[in-house]
């Protein structure tokens, strides 16, 4: 019985790993099936007024992705985020960048409004072209996205190109010289219906279609413990009954 103590401890500490990566699994499966949901009834329905400065600090994860109106006149000032359109709604795809426009509201406070997708490498007038801002007063509609914070991970902007590598919408009002005292705490990436005649920037690009793949992770672990499982018996099994006392018996 000696023999099997510290194998016995180092498979329970083993399999409580892997049960755990699966429960994990499991909830991150639920996690994902609720955002697709949300995000599917967001891109569907209404669009309702973009919340103003007394809702900033209730938003929450369950705003991301709602769809939302807002009035106002976009300012000067472009920043730009760095992405790869791999299914475009659209015409056009691969890498490139997305057009970020601060836009001051008719209530006085400002959000960065997402005008749409820039292909890399784009002809210098056309770039010119594409950037050039409605004029007057607008009414625009698009998805909600809760602005983001670069980890540890996330090269740094260049703040040469003011291009981002994450929608860091305070970082990129800081550049730009816009006050960060009446900026929204997120963005909204315009409808499809918002691209301009000439293509540019091109909307609707928000990615709305998620990878889902929890419920094959989850199998995985799970069926990882129940071979430690079967393994460790079989084990067992030779220790308590090694093979001369099996044969005589």
């Amino acid at each position: 019985m000696r023999k099997l103590i510290f194998p016995t401890i180092a498979t329970l500490i083993a399999l409580a790993i892997l049960l755990n990566l699966g429960f994990w699994q499991l909830n991150r499966l639920a996690w994902k099936e609720a955002l697709i949901d949300r995000v599917k009834a967001g891109v569907s329905s209404p669009p309702v007024s973009a919340p103003g400065p007394t809702e900033w600090m209730t938003l929450s994860e369950d705003d991301d992705y709602r769809r939302v109106e807002v009035s106002g006149a976009f300012q000067k000032g472009s920043a730009y985020y760095y992405t790869a359109l791999t299914d475009p709604v659209g015409a056009i795809g691969g890498p490139g960048l997305m057009v970020y426009v601060p836009f001051k509201s008719d209530e006085g406070w400002t959000v960065f409004v997402n005008r749409g997708f820039l292909p890399q490498g784009l002809d210098d007038n056309l770039r010119a072209e594409a950037l050039d801002l409605p004029e007057g007063e607008v009414t625009l509609t698009g998805l909600l996205r809760l602005s983001e914070k670069p980890n540890w991970t996330t090269p740094e902007p260049d703040e040469n190109d003011l291009i981002w590598f994450a929608r860091d919408t305070a970082s990129m009002a800081e550049l730009l010289g816009v006050d960060a005292t009446g900026l929204a705490p997120y963005s909204v990436d315009l409808d499809a219906a918002f691209t301009p005649a000439a293509g540019m920037p091109q909307a609707g690009e928000t990615i709305v279609r998620f990878k889902n793949d929890h419920l094959g992770y989850a199998l995985t672990w799970f069926g990882l413990a129940a071979t430690l499982v079967g393994v460790y018996l079989t084990w067992a099994a030779s220790v308590l009954w090694p093979r001369k006392r099996r044969d005589s018996a």
